[in-house]
């Protein structure tokens, strides 16, 4: 099996650069204003080319958007996917894949194995999905939290969709992630930082090797 990896969170032409050379399958662009990663979709559209040019995909990251950010995005970044993480349902989840003309990826967060089985009801209607450690109660932010959960709790699961693992990665525990999950795609944000939303050129790289060896 072919572990692929999506960069999450990337604001500089620096840090696309390093993601699409060292591999990357998909780059993450967020729109959540809470977020230190947070970019407006005119500047994001501007660092995308690169990516395009190797037929990396490209996926917009949302909490609960509205029709307004959706429609803005499909007409400005033009994004192969839309990210979920907020409390979207199924029914939300199919009503912006329509309006976006994109293909959807629909977050989960994750505590215990129940949260896992949540993802049936999105498995009809959804392209990806992804297992993302649940927050402390306290945080700001869906995800991005450098926080993990339990990979073995996803070991001999099978989904009618392919599914990234989240939550907690970095260069130096993936290959372990991929092992105990048998995750066939991976995503990272915060794993890759010098610091709040400071995405590292040589922490991408080094992550990227890390998936190719897993």
């Amino acid at each position: 099996m072919t572990v692929t990896a999506k960069i999450c969170g990337l604001t500089t032409p620096q840090t696309v650069t390093a993601a699409v050379d060292g591999g990357a399958t998909h780059l993450g662009f967020m729109f959540f204003a809470k977020s230190p990663r947070n970019i407006d979709p005119e500047a994001a559209s501007r660092l995308t080319p690169p990516a395009r040019a190797k037929n990396v995909k490209i996926v917009a990251v949302t909490v609960d958007p509205d029709d307004a950010l959706i429609e803005r995005l499909a007409e400005t970044l033009k994004p192969d996917f839309i990210q979920l993480h907020g409390k979207e349902t199924p029914a939300r989840a199919r009503q912006v894949a329509l309006r976006a003309g994109a293909g959807v990826i629909k977050v989960i967060s994750v505590s215990s194995a129940h949260d896992i089985d949540t993802a049936r009801a999105y498995e009809t209607v959804v392209d990806h999905l992804m297992f993302d450690a649940r927050p402390p109660s306290d945080h700001p932010l869906p995800g991005g939290a450098g926080a993990r959960f339990d990979w073995t709790l996803l070991s001999g699961r099978r989904f009618e969709r392919p599914w990234f693992l989240a939550g907690g990665l970095d260069p130096w525990n993936v290959g372990e992630a991929v092992r105990l999950s048998g995750a066939p795609l991976v995503d990272v944000s915060s794993g890759v930082e010098r610091g709040p939303g400071l995405k590292d050129p040589a922490l991408i790289t080094a992550f990227l090797d890390a998936v190719r060896r897993a």
